[in-house]
């Protein structure tokens, strides 16, 4: 997968390509990040990446020449490797689709996307309007910028690349992998701190085992989030 990322600071996405599985399906040609810096497209001799909005306010927007240039790039970027040509722009806006495990699944099925990361008060809307595809959230709070929105997104999409996760099962034993949270887990030592793992885990019956973490996973789902059971349309009082 190729991912060409719009942004101001791209070495924030060192903690990506330096670190843990990401790095490694990077390394492997899983995934395939390049940036592009509207600084480096812009035109003045100060650079200038930021304006204040039409109306007054506070906070600056990112100026339109040197954003949809860098996009205008990042596409050529995708030709010039001849991958899919209709990869979509997607812009990471508090306003946008909250990402969650259905949505990692869609944007992990594509071979190449392009990531929009906002700073400042945001982007002015006829970018949006004539530039981005789709919008992505990750919740409903404003960070200082969609980098780290960004990279949450990669993460979470790179996890299901195939070879990324040397255990291909703890993928599809992940949390909402079947709409629920995960099970609780437990290691060595047997007894800590007067707390002993619980006895099922021990008997090497695998029937049980398994018939044990799906009511354990009810139970974390009930307790942590109940609305997902709603959604999944499970009966909890028969559970």
């Amino acid at each position: 997968m190729q991912i060409n990322v719009i942004t101001l600071f791209p070495e924030m996405f060192t903690a990506i390509t330096e670190c843990g599985i990401t790095s490694k399906a990077a390394e492997q040609g899983l995934i395939e990040l390049n940036y592009f810096n509207p600084r480096e497209f812009t035109t003045d001799k100060h650079r200038t990446v930021d304006d204040k909005p039409y109306g007054g306010g506070p906070g600056m927007l990112m100026k339109t020449q040197p954003l949809v240039a860098a996009i205008k790039a990042a596409r050529r970027g995708l030709r010039a490797r001849g991958t899919n040509l209709e990869a979509k722009v997607a812009y990471l806006s508090p306003q946008g689709r909250v990402l969650d495990q259905a949505g990692v699944l869609e944007l992990a099925s594509r071979d190449s996307m392009i990531l929009v990361c906002g700073r400042y008060q945001g982007i002015d809307q006829r970018v949006i309007d004539q530039e981005v595809d789709e919008e992505w959230s990750v919740g409903n709070f404003v960070l200082s910028g969609g980098e780290l929105a960004a990279m949450t997104l990669i993460d979470a999409v790179t996890r299901l690349q195939s070879g990324a996760v040397g255990d291909k099962d703890s993928v599809s034993q992940d949390s909402f992998s079947n709409g629920l949270l995960h099970w609780p887990e437990y290691t060595k030592p047997k007894v800590f701190n007067n707390q002993y793992v619980p006895s099922v885990l021990l008997s090497g019956d695998h029937k049980a085992i398994r018939e044990w973490r799906l009511e354990q996973s009810l139970i974390t789902t009930r307790t942590k989030r109940p609305e997902l059971i709603s959604k999944k349309g499970l009966d909890q009082k028969k559970h």
